[in-house]
C-alpha cells in the first residue's frame, strides 16, 4: 500500500510546535503534500527530520505560501512551478515530483498545490482566476499523459474551493456571496472532475456526507461545533482513482490537539 497525505501546514515550524511531528509518527505516509509552509528549504528539511526526499518552492513573498512535497520513495524527476512569468503572487503554490513506485508498470506523479483564497469583487479574486488557469492547463496536459498511459496522477492541496452545499456547514449564507464558494469558482472544479477525468478522493469515498470537512477557523466554536469548510482535496487521475482504498481526513479530536486550522487529508492506494 501506498499512502499520500496532504495537509496545509499554516507554518510548518508552529505545526510541529503544535505536535504534527507526534502525528507524522503516528500515521507514517510515504508521501506528504504540503501547503503553507512559509519557510526556506533549510527549515522545511529540519522540521521533518531525516528520510525524505523534497521537492519545494518558497514564495517570493516573504511569510506566504510555500508548497512542497516529501516522499520517502526516490524522486526521478521534480518540477516547480507552472512556467515562465509566473506573478509573484502565484509561486510558492505549484510543485510536482515523479515517484517510481515499486511494483508499478509506470510513473506516479504527485503534485502539491494551493491556491489563494481570494475576495469576492475585489483584484484578489482576478489573481485567483488566473491562477486556476494555469492550474487547468497543467491538469489538462497531465489528465492526458495520464490517457496515454504514460504516468498516474495524483493532486493535492487547499484549493480554497467548496463544491457542492455537503461541503459546508453554512451553504446558503456563503453561497455567491463569500469567496471559495462562488459559481464561476465551483466551475473550475467542475472541470477538473466532469471534463478532465479527475476523481475527488474524498467524496468518491464519503458519498453523500456532510464534509468531512478540512478546514474550520481558529475563532469562536468553529470546530466544537464542526461547522467547517472541504476545501482539501486529493484529485486522483483515473488509473491512480481505481487503486485508492480509502480517503479520510483526520480530525484532531479535540480543539486544543490541533496542529493546523486544517486537518490532513489522507488516501491510500494499491501498488
Amino acid at each position: 500500500m501506498l499512502t499520500i497525505a496532504t495537509i496545509n501546514v499554516n507554518g510548518i515550524r508552529a505545526a510541529i510546535r503544535r505536535g504534527m511531528d507526534q502525528w507524522l509518527a503516528h500515521r507514517r505516509p510515504d508521501v506528504l503534500l504540503l501547503q503553507e509552509v512559509r519557510a526556506t528549504d533549510d527549515v522545511l528539511a529540519g522540521h521533518l527530520g531525516p528520510g525524505w526526499h523534497i521537492v519545494h518552492q518558497a514564495s517570493e513573498i516573504k511569510g506566504r505560501a510555500g508548497v512542497a512535497v516529501a516522499a520517502r520513495l526516490p524522486a526521478a524527476a521534480v518540477r516547480v512551478g507552472l512556467g515562465d512569468g509566473e506573478p509573484a503572487v502565484d509561486t510558492g503554490r505549484w510543485v510536482e515530483m515523479d515517484l517510481d513506485v515499486p511494483g508499478a508498470d509506470r510513473p506516479l506523479t504527485v503534485a502539491s498545490v494551493y491556491v489563494h483564497s481570494g475576495t469576492a469583487n475585489t483584484p484578489a479574486m482576478d489573481a485567483k482566476y488566473a491562477h486556476l488557469d494555469r492550474v487547468t492547463d497543467r491538469l489538462a496536459e497531465l489528465g492526458a499523459q495520464a490517457a496515454a498511459g504514460e504516468r498516474d496522477v495524483v493532486v493535492g492541496g487547499d484549493v480554497n474551493i467548496v463544491r457542492r452545499p455537503d461541503d459546508i456547514k453554512r451553504w446558503k449564507e456563503n453561497h455567491n456571496r463569500v469567496a471559495g464558494v462562488l459559481d464561476e469558482e465551483i466551475a473550475y472544479l467542475d472541470r477538473w472532475i466532469d471534463e478532465l477525468g479527475y476523481a475527488d478522493l474524498g467524496r468518491r469515498h464519503a458519498p453523500g456526507a456532510a464534509g468531512p470537512y478540512t478546514w474550520w477557523s481558529w475563532r469562536g466554536k468553529a470546530f466544537d461545533n464542526d461547522a467547517g469548510w472541504r476545501i482539501d482535496y486529493q484529485l486522483a487521475s483515473p488509473g491512480a482513482a481505481e487503486r485508492s482504498t480509502a480517503a479520510v481526513v483526520d480530525r484532531a479530536p479535540a480543539y486544543d490537539k490541533r496542529f493546523s486550522d486544517h486537518a490532513p487529508v489522507v488516501a491510500t492506494y494499491e501498488t
